[in-house]
């Protein structure tokens, strides 16, 4: 008798769960009809995004913002040594008058969908901004291909067209890339010693190459706390 009464709740619960995953597969294949070369399981992170966003803001993960102004660094932020990921050499003095926001990036991160943002800030404020990707595979192994092949997957899947670095280290250590060396020490910036705590940090220059904003992994990319800091 017990039996019985417990199959409509099963029946039911059964019919549930498969509505909620057909509607998963739906979400994920709208989301995802004009991916290329993309795995499944970076199709499912790009589906996912919007409720992981929503989930970060909720509870507040990932979304520390640290600012100071007009502090001059002790070492010149346009001198440091930079690499494009066809293993040219990069300039940043040729930004000199413009605002430079720095973004360590990855391929297989469930924040690998700021790439979209990042290229539609870009596009939108590219006269008085450019933005810098540094790939690292820094934080549970996210960034694993080569520099031919993250190109690749970032122009295919989202567009993007600033500049990107050749695959760096960018967390604290000996072999720190030279640039997040001086965005994540004191006496070299000026001020901030807050490395990148996860893939998708971003930290923003000023005009003058001045350190002036650091923006946690949640703080999205066309966020308002983004954008003021662009225009101020």
């Amino acid at each position: 008798m017990l039996l019985k009464n417990k199959q409509p709740w099963l029946k039911w619960t059964s019919v549930f769960f498969l509505l909620l995953l057909l509607g998963c597969s739906v979400h994920i294949f709208k989301a995802n009809k004009n991916s290329n070369n993309m795995t499944t399981r970076q199709k499912i992170l790009k589906a996912a995004y919007p409720a992981m966003m929503w989930f970060t803001k909720l509870t507040g993960v990932n979304s520390k913002s640290i600012s100071k102004k007009e502090v001059t660094p002790s070492e010149p932020f346009y001198n440091l040594p930079a690499v494009l990921n066809d293993g040219s050499t990069f300039n940043l003095n040729q930004y000199k008058g413009k605002k430079i926001l720095l973004v360590n990036t990855a391929s297989d991160c469930g924040y690998t969908g700021q790439y979209e943002q990042l290229e539609m800030l870009y596009q939108q404020h590219r006269d008085k901004l450019v933005i810098l990707g540094f790939p690292a595979n820094d934080f549970k192994g996210q960034e694993k291909g080569t520099d031919l092949a993250i190109a690749a997957f970032c122009k295919l899947n989202y567009g993007v067209s600033f500049p990107l670095f050749k695959k760096t280290k960018v967390i604290v250590g000996t072999d720190q890339n030279e640039i997040f060396k001086w965005l994540s020490h004191k006496e070299k910036n000026g001020w901030n010693e807050q490395a990148p705590s996860w893939n998708f940090c971003k930290y923003l220059i000023d005009e003058q190459g001045r350190l002036t904003h650091f923006f946690a992994s949640s703080v999205e990319p066309m966020s308002s706390e983004v954008l003021q800091a662009i225009n101020q």
